[in-house]
């Protein structure tokens, strides 16, 4: 099956949410304030480095099943890629705002390239790429939005 099953596609779409309001609200500093209601941290580069360390890391759990699906050196090759995004955002986090935004782009280019990897071996869905590779333009655009503004 090709089609993006309903569910994944409405609730990556969703996810998005978070990037598209950060991105919009390093543009427009006044729609910043809705989240700001929470918190400094809701809005803005903070929401965008926030949120795209927490997005990476659960990205990177994906290559985990991947990793699960197979056997050998294979597995653990993948189980090794799984890891190694959490310890390169764990530097991002104390990185200045836009120098982690940067870092975090290359961290999700990267998982499409493990995500390509998996997929181009059997590891993934048939529909997989195309879900991922709609989402992480999405991703890298509003990253880029908050290093360029």
């Amino acid at each position: 099956m090709n089609r993006i099953p309903a569910p994944a596609l409405i609730l990556g779409l969703a996810g998005l949410l978070p990037f598209l309001y950060g991105a919009l609200s390093v543009v427009w500093p006044a729609l910043g304030g809705l989240g700001r209601f929470w918190s400094v941290n809701h809005a803005g580069h903070a929401l965008l480095q926030i949120y795209g360390i927490v997005i990476l890391c659960f990205m990177a759990g994906v290559i985990w099943g991947f990793a699960a699906k197979a056997d050998g050196p294979q597995a653990a090759m993948f189980y090794a890629l799984s890891v190694l995004p959490a310890i390169f955002v764990f530097l991002t986090a104390f990185a200045e705002p836009r120098a982690s935004l940067l870092m975090l782009i290359m961290g999700f280019v990267s998982l499409l390239a493990i995500d390509l990897s998996a997929a181009r071996q059997g590891l993934a869905p048939a529909w997989w790429m195309r879900l991922r590779l709609l989402l992480t333009t999405v991703v890298v655009v509003c990253l880029g939005i908050g290093v360029l503004a």
